[in-house]
């Protein structure tokens, strides 16, 4: 009787802190749709210095949200948070023993980013799901892009593209070219390890990709979701 009586008090005690979690994180969420994050744990947690400088999506040179979607997540205005194609692709080349990719889109990537920490862990994968999910639901996809340009790792302590273009071209994102645009956009995957001024090798071949492809988002209203 005692052990019924105990196992019942800690499922009674983990439902209420379940219950806890999701009003805190929806509350969390829907703070974050109409205030900026002043701050984000892998701000905190890097230790590098913190330089960054919220600018508001309508004032961003519209090629730079158009270079993410061609770099990042083409079906960004399409999908609701998860591209399963993707996450499939990456799962098929993860499993061939090649480099191992993600199949992360850019609500993943900002769920991730505004609300959590980096790294790997299942632990952290399945959070990183449940805030995709509550964005997409609660967020317009304007806002989820807006958030994303502003606290994704654009340089070693540099988050945001205002502060990756005042830092590689120094000039803010509003003035943007669509060379610059990509140059910061092939960055971001490894923020810490490329450079957007005068990049080489992979860096150079994929902002010219990222580049190329810009023409093609706008032409096919790729990112009709952002205007």
């Amino acid at each position: 009787m005692a052990n019924k009586t105990g196992s019942r008090g800690i499922l009674r005690s983990a439902f209420k802190i379940l219950i806890y979690f999701v009003l805190f994180s929806v509350l969390w969420v829907l703070l974050y749709r109409f205030v900026p994050p002043p701050v984000t744990a892998t701000m905190i947690l890097d230790g590098k210095g913190i330089t960054k400088d919220w600018m508001p999506l309508d004032d961003i040179d519209p090629d730079m949200a158009r270079a993410v979607i061609a770099g990042e997540d083409a079906k960004f205005c399409t999908h609701h948070g998860f591209d399963r194609e993707a996450i499939l692709d990456a799962m098929r080349r993860n499993a061939d023993g090649g480099r191992i990719r993600g199949g992360s889109t850019i609500s993943q990537q900002t769920a991730k980013n505004a609300f959590l920490w980096q790294g790997g862990w299942f632990f952290r994968k399945a959070l990183e799901a449940w805030f995709t999910v509550l964005i997409e639901t609660l967020w317009p996809k304007k806002r989820i892009m807006e958030v994303y340009l502003n606290v994704a790792e654009t340089g070693i302590g540099t988050y945001g593209v205002e502060a990756g273009a005042i830092r590689y071209f120094n000039h803010g994102a509003d003035r943007l070219s669509r060379t610059e645009a990509a140059r910061i956009a092939a960055v971001l995957p490894l923020p810490k390890k490329r450079a957007a001024i005068s990049p080489t090798g992979f860096t150079r071949r994929y902002g010219n990709s990222i580049m190329r492809r810009i023409g093609v988002v706008k032409r096919d209203g790729l990112d009709a979701c952002l205007k």
